[in-house]
């Protein structure tokens, strides 16, 4: 029997990451990545199977007995998330998994890859138990190395975009330009080497009352064109757009023709029933002849779906919401992020105050529900300004409201300035987690992360328990929603740094004067007040 070539593992985070959201409310998403780098490896005449672990609820243990029983040529660990921030707060599962299996089988190859290694990788091949790391997107350097392993003197060094060890120094070799050809190259998620039944919706998903299984998750675009300081998308495409001439200061912007997109949603819906579908693309509502392709395919079919994507303020264009809303898509993510102007533009997200309500309401009057996402701790806010932020989404009322903490994620601007300023950053890589109990926001200019976490688990109390929010859920979907979000607000996340388990420096960005910032709830106050 041939042996097989190629295992990519998606690890089980969901306890350590969502605390007790992770039973029932968030979703249990297919590894995006990971199929796709599946069906990528295929085509160029790789054998392969994922072992998704999470779905499964599988223990590192687990995995690494799996892994053993295969015997791959090469097993990939793939720290990708339901976002690209995800990356990261899934890295301490990651190199777990690294480490059972190398305990099991210490002669299994083993690789680690994903958005944060990217951003990482050197570090990240000396802190885990891996033997390589890829320094971008990882597909030419899969390819790449289960060639030159199966050869009789393997020649590591001809590895496009490895990084490796070599007789006790880390070496790096050059990446190749990033694949342009998706529909060629990578046209799909292999959905057939997935546990396809096993994952759902996230609870907001389907406040209409359907039913959140089966759910699937697919890109359209990879990569996005915008540059906010907290975003680290472009992280695992820098060292592809680097090998293809391309300046650090372009973000590449990648799609898939509708009529590939259209092939995957056929085959999720003919062959796995699924209705609800996530389109996980950073930024999908961006170019009109790509979204109005993919619609009017959509509903020449007459598919029943129930579809959310991301999308921003300033790039819905005229006659999108009547398409979007035809095709199904019954949920927008928009990233408002801030109420105040100044704490905004600073982020790069230069709109104004009546444009997020002419777009909000824009979408809503085209029947379409709003799933509005806010930042607290953003470098410039202070008290003030994140009631600000508070304050419009009370008016705001939209559908659902994610309310997150800035994190200086490795691979966004904000990383980079957390480092340069010596900001106090999570111990583990855990604490990038917004839900986790160690999680460690920024500090801004003005006030410590303890008060931007205190202030962002109160936030989403208030909004979730407000009776404005309550009576239009149950005017727009029954009170049997309404029940449901007010179970959703009794859970109680354990917080480490507001219990004092977690102590950190009360450093912060120093302000214009040159003068310490706060150090003190009593300071901030006042501070705030100025």
């Amino acid at each position: 029997m041939k042996k097989l070539d190629l295992v990519l593992i998606n690890p089980a985070s969901r306890p350590q990451v969502y605390q007790g959201l992770g039973q029932k409310l968030t979703a249990v998403e297919n590894p995006v990545w990971a199929g796709l780098m599946a069906t990528f490896c295929r085509r160029k005449g790789l054998s392969v199977e994922i072992i998704d672990a999470e779905a499964e609820e599988l223990g590192h243990a687990t995995v690494a007995e799996r892994v053993k029983s295969l015997n791959p040529v090469l097993a990939a660990v793939v720290a990708y998330g339901h976002q690209p921030s995800a990356s990261t707060q899934i890295m301490t599962a990651s190199g777990a998994v690294c480490s059972s299996i190398k305990e099991l089988t210490p002669d299994q190859p083993v690789m680690l890859l994903g958005g944060h290694v990217a951003a990482l990788p050197e570090r990240s091949l000396r802190e885990e138990e891996a033997d390589f790391v890829a320094v971008g997107e990882g597909l030419h350097t899969l390819v790449g190395l289960v060639e030159a392993m199966k050869s009789p003197v393997p020649e590591l060094g001809n590895v496009p975009g490895l990084m490796y060890w070599d007789r006790g120094q880390v070496r790096q070799n050059p990446g190749k330009p990033l694949v342009t050809d998706l529909d060629g190259e990578m046209p799909n998620i292999a959905w057939d080497l997935l546990p396809m039944a096993k994952y759902r919706a996230h609870n907001w998903h389907c406040l209409d009352g359907r039913d959140r299984q089966p759910y699937a998750a697919l890109y359209t675009t990879l990569g996005c064109p915008y540059h906010c300081s907290f975003c680290c998308i472009q992280a695992p495409f820098k060292a592809g757009e680097e090998a293809a001439g391309i300046k650090s200061t372009v973000n590449t912007y990648r799609a898939w023709g509708p009529d590939a997109v259209l092939a995957q949603i056929d085959t999720l819906v003919t062959k796995y029933g699924v209705r609800n579908i996530k389109i996980a693309d950073e930024m999908f509502v961006l170019k009109p002849r790509h979204v109005l392709g993919i619609c009017d395919r959509i509903i020449e079919r007459g598919y029943d779906l129930n579809i959310w994507a991301y999308t921003r303020v300033d790039t819905i264009k005229e006659g999108m919401l009547p398409k979007l809303k035809a095709a199904g898509f019954n949920w927008l993510a928009i990233g408002i992020e801030a109420g105040d102007g100044r704490v905004r533009a600073d982020v790069d997200k230069g709109f104004d105050q009546e444009e997020v309500f002419r777009v909000v309401g824009e979408i809503r009057d085209s029947g379409i529900n709003v799933i509005a996402n806010y930042i607290f701790g953003l470098p410039e806010d202070d008290l003030d300004t994140m009631r600000a932020t508070l304050d419009m989404a009370i008016k705001l009322n939209c559908e659902f409201a994610n309310f997150y903490s800035a994190m200086a994620y490795p691979g966004s601007p904000l990383y980079s300035l957390a480092v340069q300023q010596n900001l106090p950053l999570p111990r583990e890589w855990t604490g990038y987690s917004q839900h986790s109990h160690d999680c460690l926001p920024l500090p801004t200019r003005y006030i410590p992360a303890r008060e931007v976490l205190r202030f962002r688990d109160e936030a989403f109390r208030t909004y979730y328990t407000a009776p404005g929010y309550l009576e239009m859920v149950g005017r727009k979907f029954g009170s049997a929603t309404v029940e449901h979000l007010q179970k959703m607000t009794m859970v109680r996340l354990e917080r480490d740094l507001l219990t004092g388990k977690l102590q950190v420096p009360p450093t912060l960005l120093p302000k214009e004067d040159g003068s310490a910032g706060a150090s003190s709830a009593t300071e901030l106050l006042t501070l705030s007040r100025r």
